[in-house]
């Protein structure tokens, strides 16, 4: 039995294809993350071991699969599993089974990742966790090949792109005067956590360049997040533009999934018709049912009203004065409150950790420098693209720069360079030492900019950089 015709988003199939496989896909990259750097930064023997974590009141209350027991060989099959069935959804295997069957899976993806990231600590304390587990709740609901996408679950999603864009520019607005003024892009690409390749680049545009920058950020994320909710085609060119505006931030930076998952998202508000205009005039035709069963439509409702009710809280925090950012109001990740650079870093800060093989308290003993895979280090390398893949360590490194507070981490990571751990050494580029441990290591901190065009053909260097002072001490072993 079929419901009412409106319930069926049926010139949404396409967009729905690229929905859940885009997502999988970050999911796959998500979980692959987590095997390869979990242990050493969560593990037990980790930076922050999460079995210490685990007794603590606040983890107790978490929803996790670990909450009972935790070990690195669990942690790496709940990684591997959510990787396996992650695939299966990008090469679109799944799809073909009913949807009783499909969406199951999918939640089996979300509640692993969830389990990872709520016992993820600092590592996992950013927003594109949270948006990633919406994510992935929401889109799981558009359905298998059985059904057509509802038309609920559809605007559910572009919600979720409202709240991302329109929390984003609010927070911009309220925050740093810079985005007021337009001058939040002298600044930022030169700032930002991880640069890349590109970002210098992008930096030396001109200040008038970046001034229309600026102006075409508060556009994308003020006024064309409303855009989505009109009807068709308004609503494809908004989505339209909020692609684009992601792509010149993948170009220009290393947001991890951020930007990605942004416009895998947007494509929600693209409907069937404008594919095939966009594909030449030809009509493009729609991929599994054109109906939503009865039986699923009442699923769908139910996740609607659900999603609905959940949706008050981020809804007062997009207009309160104090608006929150980046911020969950359940533990379950859904319905969540986003927003990124707030504000804005004047000057960039980086952490520069050395070890030596001499005794530390000679003035003639020879420090070197450990390089990250892709934090600033030697002025002369090109800065990396690794997004959307998320290196933790070097994120966390930023915000050390920036003055954390929780600096345990880092404590136990100066440790374990002393043992030569190999598992924290994998998370780095090199070693100056290979695998024998340092007689002692220290941390400097140190001013960096980009260098100007007559720099840089002057001297070769990407980044200029002065020493600022000694952040920690030289740390031994032997005390």
């Amino acid at each position: 039995m079929d419901v009412l015709g409106w319930f069926s988003a049926a010139d949404y199939t396409i967009a729905r294809e690229i929905l859940q496989r885009g997502v999988a896909a970050i999911y796959l990259i998500a979980f692959v993350s987590a095997a390869n750097q979990f242990p050493a930064l969560l593990g037990e023997h980790g930076l922050l071991p999460v079995p210490r974590f685990l007794q603590s009141l606040y983890a107790a209350k978490q929803p996790t699969l670990f909450r009972w027991r935790y070990s690195d060989r669990l942690l790496l099959a709940v990684a591997w599993t959510g990787a396996a069935l992650s695939l299966l959804i990008l090469l679109g295997i799944p799809q073909q089974a009913p949807s009783y069957v499909f969406v199951p899976i999918f939640l089996v993806v979300w509640l692993l990742y969830l389990s990872i990231a709520n016992v993820g600590q600092t590592f996992y304390g950013f927003g594109w966790e949270s948006l990633l587990l919406e994510a992935g709740f929401t889109v799981g609901f558009l359905g298998a090949h059985d059904t057509a996408p509802p038309i609920t679950i559809v605007f559910l999603v572009r919600w979720l792109v409202f709240r991302l864009e329109f929390g984003a520019g609010m927070i911009k607005m309220r925050g740093d005067r810079s985005w007021r003024d337009l001058t939040a892009l002298y600044y930022h690409h030169e700032t930002q956590p991880m640069p890349n390749p590109l970002s210098r680049t992008a930096h030396l545009l001109p200040r008038w360049w970046h001034r229309v920058e600026v102006l075409g950020n508060h556009f994308a994320q003020l006024v064309v997040p409303w855009l989505l909710f009109a009807p068709q085609p308004v609503a494809s060119i908004a989505a339209g533009v909020v692609i684009l505006t992601q792509l010149w931030l993948v170009a220009t930076g290393n947001f991890a999934w951020l930007n990605v998952i942004t416009i895998v998202l947007a494509f929600s508000a693209v409907s069937d018709p404008v594919f095939g205009f966009v594909a030449g005039g030809a009509h493009a035709a729609g991929i599994g049912s054109a109906t939503v069963p009865l039986w699923y439509a009442i699923v769908a409702a139910a996740v609607t009203v659900f999603l609905v009710v959940l949706s008050w809280q981020p809804l007062r925090n997009l207009f309160s004065r104090r608006q929150l950012m980046n911020a969950s109001f359940n533990r379950w990740h859904l319905v969540n409150a986003y927003g990124a650079f707030g504000s804005v870093t004047k000057e960039r800060y980086e952490v520069i950790v050395e070890g030596t093989l001499d005794d530390p308290d000679d003035t003639t003993a020879e420090w070197r420098e450990y390089a990250f895979k892709g934090k600033p280090g030697d002025p002369r390398r090109i800065p990396r693209q690794f997004a959307p893949y998320h290196l933790r360590l070097d994120w966390l490194m930023w915000f050390l720069a920036l003055g954390s507070r929780d600096t345990r981490w880092f404590e136990v990571f100066l440790l374990r360079l002393l043992e030569a751990d190999a598992r924290t050494l994998r998370l780095l580029r090199a070693s100056p030492f290979g695998r024998e441990p340092p007689r002692a290591v220290r941390a400097r901190m140190f001013l960096y900019r980009f260098t100007t065009r007559a720099e840089k053909r002057a001297t070769g260097d990407r980044w200029v950089r002065s020493e600022v002072g000694l952040l920690v001490a030289p740390v031994a072993l032997n005390g």
